[in-house]
């Protein structure tokens, strides 16, 4: 399944208590579970007002509609071609 990275601007993200947090990934996960299998949510970091997500989706078109259902902004979807980490590096 592909993977992607998806950038959603929320402004005063980096104030967030733990409880607005636990929020938006509730309300995430709920539309996940209605969405089924083909779109799954990997991990999300929070930076300035910003969250930079990281999904396995089958399509652009489900990751857009997953932000519609959930209200989510969706600034920008990149769609990853390949990885690379220290072991890449190593002979």
């Amino acid at each position: 399944m592909p993977k992607y990275l998806i950038e959603r601007t929320v402004p005063g993200a980096t104030q967030m208590n733990p409880a607005e947090l636990q929020g938006i990934a509730a309300k995430s996960n709920t539309v996940l579970r209605e969405m089924g299998p083909e779109i799954q949510w990997v991990q999300s970091y929070v930076v300035r007002d910003r969250l930079c997500c990281v999904y396995n989706s089958e399509s652009e078109e489900l990751i857009l509609e997953h932000a519609r259902r959930g209200g989510f902004p969706c600034d920008d979807i990149r769609q990853v071609t390949a990885l690379i980490d220290p072991v890449t590096g190593e002979d």
